[in-house]
Protein backbone atom coordinates (compact mmCIF):
# COMPACT_ATOMS: atom_id res chain seq x y z
CA UNK A 1 0.00 0.00 0.00
CA UNK A 2 0.87 3.57 -1.03
CA UNK A 3 -0.27 6.41 0.96
CA UNK A 4 1.04 9.68 -1.08
CA UNK A 5 0.33 13.15 0.83
CA UNK A 6 0.22 16.87 -1.54
CA UNK A 7 1.20 19.50 -0.09
CA UNK A 8 1.94 23.29 -1.24
CA UNK A 9 -1.26 24.34 -2.09
CA UNK A 10 -2.46 28.49 -1.24
CA UNK A 11 -4.02 31.39 -2.57
CA UNK A 12 -1.97 33.13 -5.05
CA UNK A 13 -2.33 36.17 -7.56
CA UNK A 14 -2.57 35.66 -11.46
CA UNK A 15 1.04 35.28 -12.18
CA UNK A 16 2.36 34.06 -9.44
CA UNK A 17 4.24 31.00 -8.42
CA UNK A 18 3.63 28.07 -6.46
CA UNK A 19 5.33 24.80 -6.10
CA UNK A 20 3.38 21.37 -4.70
CA UNK A 21 4.74 18.26 -3.13
CA UNK A 22 3.59 14.64 -3.09
CA UNK A 23 5.31 12.43 -0.45
CA UNK A 24 4.90 9.02 0.26
CA UNK A 25 5.07 6.29 2.78
CA UNK A 26 4.61 2.63 3.06
CA UNK A 27 6.34 2.06 -0.31
CA UNK A 28 8.93 3.64 -2.50
CA UNK A 29 7.95 5.68 -5.07
CA UNK A 30 10.72 5.28 -7.45
CA UNK A 31 9.52 2.76 -9.95
CA UNK A 32 6.18 3.90 -10.00
CA UNK A 33 4.85 6.89 -12.59
CA UNK A 34 3.33 9.54 -11.09
CA UNK A 35 0.85 12.01 -12.07
CA UNK A 36 -0.48 15.64 -10.97
CA UNK A 37 -4.49 15.82 -11.89
CA UNK A 38 -6.68 18.53 -11.15
CA UNK A 39 -10.47 19.20 -10.88
CA UNK A 40 -11.79 22.63 -10.51
CA UNK A 41 -15.25 23.28 -9.57
CA UNK A 42 -18.03 21.95 -11.59
CA UNK A 43 -15.34 20.55 -14.10
CA UNK A 44 -14.13 16.49 -14.69
CA UNK A 45 -10.71 15.30 -12.93
CA UNK A 46 -8.03 16.57 -15.56
CA UNK A 47 -4.71 15.43 -16.23
CA UNK A 48 -1.89 17.93 -15.74
CA UNK A 49 1.40 16.27 -15.86
CA UNK A 50 3.09 12.69 -15.69
CA UNK A 51 6.85 11.76 -14.89
CA UNK A 52 8.01 8.25 -15.44
CA UNK A 53 9.69 6.31 -12.31
CA UNK A 54 13.30 7.22 -14.42
CA UNK A 55 12.12 11.26 -14.59
CA UNK A 56 13.50 10.42 -18.41
CA UNK A 57 9.65 10.55 -19.95
CA UNK A 58 7.45 13.48 -19.47
CA UNK A 59 4.23 14.93 -20.29
CA UNK A 60 2.16 17.70 -19.77
CA UNK A 61 -1.54 19.08 -20.91
CA UNK A 62 -1.50 21.94 -23.35
CA UNK A 63 -3.38 24.07 -20.67
CA UNK A 64 -0.10 23.67 -18.56
CA UNK A 65 2.66 23.23 -21.42
CA UNK A 66 5.87 25.86 -20.55
CA UNK A 67 4.47 27.09 -17.31
CA UNK A 68 4.29 23.70 -14.93
CA UNK A 69 7.28 21.55 -14.45
CA UNK A 70 6.92 18.09 -13.03
CA UNK A 71 10.45 16.57 -11.38
CA UNK A 72 11.00 13.68 -8.63
CA UNK A 73 13.52 13.19 -6.07
CA UNK A 74 13.29 9.43 -5.57
CA UNK A 75 16.10 9.33 -2.95
CA UNK A 76 13.44 11.44 -1.10
CA UNK A 77 10.74 9.78 -1.95
CA UNK A 78 9.19 13.48 -3.66
CA UNK A 79 7.55 14.56 -6.61
CA UNK A 80 6.98 17.97 -7.28
CA UNK A 81 4.72 20.31 -9.82
CA UNK A 82 6.34 23.62 -9.91
CA UNK A 83 3.52 26.29 -11.14
CA UNK A 84 4.86 29.76 -12.67
CA UNK A 85 2.43 32.09 -14.43
CA UNK A 86 -0.48 31.11 -12.86
CA UNK A 87 -3.92 31.89 -14.38
CA UNK A 88 -7.39 31.80 -12.22
CA UNK A 89 -8.18 29.05 -14.53
CA UNK A 90 -5.43 27.24 -12.72
CA UNK A 91 -7.73 27.43 -9.61
CA UNK A 92 -8.42 23.51 -8.72
CA UNK A 93 -7.56 21.27 -6.23
CA UNK A 94 -4.53 19.05 -7.15
CA UNK A 95 -3.90 15.55 -6.77
CA UNK A 96 -1.30 13.24 -6.77
CA UNK A 97 -1.59 9.81 -7.97
CA UNK A 98 0.90 6.28 -8.72
CA UNK A 99 0.93 4.39 -11.35
CA UNK A 100 2.44 0.94 -10.47
CA UNK A 101 2.47 -0.23 -13.90
CA UNK A 102 2.49 1.53 -17.67
CA UNK A 103 2.79 5.16 -18.43
CA UNK A 104 0.19 7.47 -19.61
CA UNK A 105 -2.57 10.63 -18.86
CA UNK A 106 -5.31 8.30 -18.49
CA UNK A 107 -6.48 8.91 -14.33
CA UNK A 108 -8.24 5.42 -14.29
CA UNK A 109 -4.81 3.73 -14.68
CA UNK A 110 -3.23 5.24 -11.76
CA UNK A 111 -3.47 2.70 -8.13
CA UNK A 112 -2.78 5.52 -5.40
CA UNK A 113 -4.03 8.82 -4.89
CA UNK A 114 -3.86 11.45 -2.82
CA UNK A 115 -6.28 13.78 -1.12
CA UNK A 116 -5.58 16.72 -3.25
CA UNK A 117 -4.46 20.52 -2.16
CA UNK A 118 -6.13 23.36 -3.04
CA UNK A 119 -4.88 26.19 -5.15
CA UNK A 120 -6.65 28.89 -5.82
CA UNK A 121 -5.59 31.85 -7.98
CA UNK A 122 -6.83 35.48 -7.91
CA UNK A 123 -7.34 37.48 -10.81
Amino acid sequence: QVHVVESGGGLVQAGGSLRLSCAASGRTLSRYSMGWFRRAPGKEREFVAVISWSGVNIAYADSVKGRFTISRDNAENTVYLQMNSLKPEDTAVYYCAAQTTGWGTISQAYDYWGQGTQVTVSS
